[in-house]
């Protein structure tokens, strides 16, 4: 703040200081200099150019008046009109007034209203002083007498001069002089009449009577009417100054008594609201239901309220003087310990405040759950206190325990859960790890059990989980760890249990289990469970991974004919197979919630006009930036029966394709066989042409062959729905599964894809020519169209087009491309030469 004036802050209290240099520093433009004594203050006043003085009235050394009449008297290097202002910590306003008056202070202000130095101290605080000297009227007629008065008081007191009552009437309501000098002979209106009429408005108005001595009856008489005191005239210069010196204290006097009574008798009516307050408090504590105590600094009881004889059946007289961990339960010592402990750690000022909860002893039981909350009290003597504030949560206490029961347990078996589990699972593996111990988890899932869920409802499907799980219970040991971990799996830590051990107890649940039958209504049913086991050795700190390698097994188990046993090994060729199928399962459905599908799409050419009539959607997978074709990850989502998601993946896909490019004319999307059991697809086919305001018969849907079968009821009800939308079909992979052709009666398809495992050596095999033969006409004659797929020379499409095969498709005709390189391929030119080049311009890679 270089080129600001300096200011000095005189103040003891460090905190004040602080706080008003900060005060001032933010909200004006002085640099501050502090000091904390008088001997202080006047150094800086002798060396430092100092603008402006801000002192409390009691500083050590020099008390704030003598530190302002020694400014005003010249003998610092500060000049004599230095603003100087009071900030009293403590005072008496009027005493403190009269006394800034008499040494020349320019403001005084209590502490608690410093803000106001913001706008005392950004103003010209030499204009004029707040604090003038006191104000004289004097009523007089005559010249010499007023004369006489103003030179014998100035430099004391400010002195107005009144020649007559009414003048003097007149300019006393204007000021409100705080002292009258009254001559009693006056002209028109006596002295006592003005005197009167001033009392009437004024009864403690100060009015000195100045009488000649052939009056001193009428004084003596007008001082029992009112009049503050009296002078003789003439008087000397000495005896007036006497009097309105005396006049003057008299004022000070009767203000400061005022304001005194008014102190008092707020502090009685505090006293009377403390008293107040202090009963109503009273009624509150005894009223509460929190237990509310106070300890001294020995951890005695001294005060207690209503809530605690209620809750413990004690009197005053049984616990006032006992210390609070006496009435803790003892079990085992523990709860009376720790609250002994709490209350010293307070008492002893290593901290201010805790919470414990703990079993209080009580008249009515074996003792309730408690929280207490101590917080210290520090005594005006120094001393130590506590206050103890206790609640009763027994109640809480059987929730909480009710609720960690269903938190660790599944609510229909009784068994643990999947949190129990997990957490037991991960100890478990942390100590097999640390103390080279060996124990087996088993992954248990039902076969069968979801006819009859479906079949028979959940009602009867939970008592078979029940009976399960009561079995199972039964057959194990009481140091192994049961659990349910979803709807028909369970699991099981086989403690300090090797393979072989394991092995032969998870046979004997399979055996356990199957042995049973369930009969409900007229129908029997019965289940087996698969097992897939893993040992846990301590060989890695992820616990999960043990989970995983059980859950491999029992994949290996299932698919091994189920009611099955299987074991993890790192060397085991199924377990890896099931692990490879896994990982791509999880990289599928990463690539799906990450968008990284991509469509590539592959033209189909009508032979008879040579000429592109409609595009087949072919999928690939993008993992770290490079292309997976389906061969690779289709199969492991079909042996997890998780391929829904793709072919809905897929299908809006390519609507959205067709809607942001009219070009692909007609696009050929590939049905997996779980589609004709997902409910799902047909509502999703719906939303996605309108959402993306797609015709219908822009869209074609391949159906291959063995799915079909395998399903045949579900197939055609699915095309039906789709057909009444206006979608197109297609059977796709034809020949490689049929056992007659009139399977292609029972769908309404359009065309049908002759497999590429016929059309590959069409020309070199005679047998296969007569299957695609055959296959054309049974087609033609129901009315569909065949489309040749594995198209890969020319000699192939002429021998097609021999045939009199409609549609083709091939390498030799144009590879997958994703749409950004299709532009430009709408429309084939002659077929023996630009086909040709269009194949030779495709990217590598195959769906063949």
């Amino acid at each position: 703040m270089t080129g600001s004036p300096y200011l000095l802050l005189v103040n003891g209290n460090e905190e004040q200081r602080s706080h008003l240099a900060r005060f001032i520093a933010a909200n004006t433009q002085y640099s501050v200099i502090e000091a904390d004594s008088g001997a202080m203050a006047a150094g800086l006043l002798k060396t430092q150019d100092i603008r402006c003085v801000v002192s409390d009235i009691y500083i050590d050394g020099l008390d704030g008046w003598r530190l302002a009449r020694m400014v005003r008297s010249g003998v610092f290097s500060c000049s004599e009109l230095t603003p100087f202002i009071i900030v009293a910590s403590t005072w008496c306003k009027r005493i403190a007034e009269t006394t800034a008056r008499e040494f020349d202070i320019d403001h005084l202000i209590p502490y608690t209203q410093h803000e106001q130095l913001k706008e005392l101290l950004n103003v010209s605080l030499t204009e004029s002083h707040q604090y003038r000297h006191a104000n004289i009227l004097a009523i007089e007629d005559s010249e010499d007498t007023s004369t006489l008065i103003q030179r014998i008081l100035r430099g004391r007191f400010e002195v107005d001069i009144a020649e007559d009552g009414p003048s003097g009437l007149e300019l006393w309501r204007q000021k409100r002089h705080p002292i009258i000098l009254l001559d009693v002979m006056l002209p028109g209106m006596s002295g006592p009449e003005v005197m009167e009429k001033i009392l009437d408005e004024k009864p403690d108005q100060t009015i000195v009577i100045m009488t000649a001595h052939g009056t001193m009856d009428l004084a003596e008489e007008l001082m029992l009417k009112g009049a503050s005191d009296f002078i003789s005239k003439p008087f000397r210069n000495a005896q007036l100054r006497k009097v309105c010196e005396i006049a003057s204290r008299r004022e000070d006097f009767l203000v400061s008594n005022e304001q005194f009574a008014q102190t008092i008798e707020s502090l009685r009516q505090n006293e009377n609201a403390l008293d107040n307050q202090a009963r109503e408090h009273k009624r509150i504590l005894n009223n509460l239901t929190t237990a509310v105590l106070e300890l001294d600094s020995n951890g005695q009881i001294v005060f207690l309220n209503q809530a605690w004889k209620q809750m413990t059946g004690l009197t005053e007289q049984e616990t006032l003087g006992q210390k609070l961990s006496g009435f803790a339960c003892r079990e085992g010592h523990t709860f009376s310990n720790e609250v002994e402990h709490a209350t010293n750690e307070i008492i002893q000022r290593k901290c201010i405040r805790t919470r414990l909860e703990f079993k209080l002893s009580s008249q009515f039981s074996q003792g309730a759950w408690v929280e207490a909350r101590l917080n210290r009290i520090i005594r005006d003597n120094d001393m130590i206190a506590i206050s103890v504030s206790i609640d009763d949560i027994s109640a809480r206490k059987l929730a909480e325990q009710r609720l960690e029961h269903l938190a660790m347990h599944d609510s229909l078996t009784g068994l643990y859960n999947r949190h129990f589990f997990d957490t037991e699972l991960a100890r478990t593996a942390a100590m097999a790890r640390s103390t080279g111990s060996v124990h087996t988890l088993l992954y248990i899932d039902l076969d069968h059990f979801k006819a009859i869920n479906d079949t028979q409802g959940h009602n009867q499907g939970d008592y078979v989980l029940e009976d399960v799980a009561g079995k199972l219970r039964h057959r194990l040991r009481d140091t192994d760890r049961l659990c349910r971990i979803g709807g028909d799996e369970f699991t099981v830590i086989l403690m300090d249990t090797d393979l072989d051990q394991a092995r032969y107890i998870a046979e004997s649940l399979c055996e356990l289990v199957a042995m049973d039958q369930y009969t409900f209504g007229d129908q029997i049913y019965k289940i087996s469970c698969s097992i897939g086991m893993c040992l846990i050795d301590g060989s890695t700190d992820n616990a999960q991974l043990y989970l995983q390698q059980a859950d491999i097994a029992l994949y290996v188990a299932k698919r091994n004919g189920r009611n099955y046993v299987h074991s993890y090994t790192e060397q085991d060729k199924e377990s890896d197979d099931v692990k490879s199928s896994m990982q791509w399962l999880h990289a599928v459905q990463q690539a799906i919630t990450q968008d990284n599908l991509i469509l590539h799409f592959q033209p189909i050419y009508h032979i008879p006009t040579n000429q592109i009539a409609y595009y087949e959607a072919l999928v690939r997978l993008v993992v770290d930036n490079k292309v997976i074709y389906p061969g690779d990850f289709i199969p492991a989502l079909e042996r997890f029966e998780d391929i829904s998601l793709l072919d809905q993946h897929v299908i809006s896909k390519a609507i959205r394709s067709l809607s942001s490019y009219p070009e692909l004319q007609k696009v050929a999307i590939n049905l997996s066989a779980q589609a004709f059991r997902n409910e799902r697809l047909v509502p999703l086919v719906q939303e996605k042409l309108t959402q993306y305001g797609v015709e219908a018969h822009r869209v074609i849907f391949e159906l291959t062959e063995s799915a079909s079968l395998s399903n045949l009821s579900a197939t055609q009800h699915m095309v039906e729905q789709l057909s009444e939308m206006g979608c197109a079909f297609s059977i796709d992979d034809f020949g490689t599964g049929f056992s007659t052709f009139s399977y292609l009666k029972n769908l309404p398809a359009e065309t049908v894809k002759i497999d590429g495992s016929f059309v590959k050596e069409l020309t070199n095999s005679s047998i296969d020519r007569a299957l695609v033969k055959s296959i054309r006409e049974v087609a033609f004659a129901l009315g569909k169209k065949t489309v040749a797929e594995f198209v890969e020379d020319k000699d192939t499409l002429d021998l097609l087009r021999e045939i009199q095969v409609e549609y083709a498709q091939g390498y030799y005709l144009g590879k997958p491309k994703p749409l950004s390189e299709l532009f430009g391929q709408k429309v084939a030119p002659d077929v023996s030469h630009s086909l040709q080049e269009v194949a030779m311009q495709t990217q590598d890679g195959s769906d063949e």
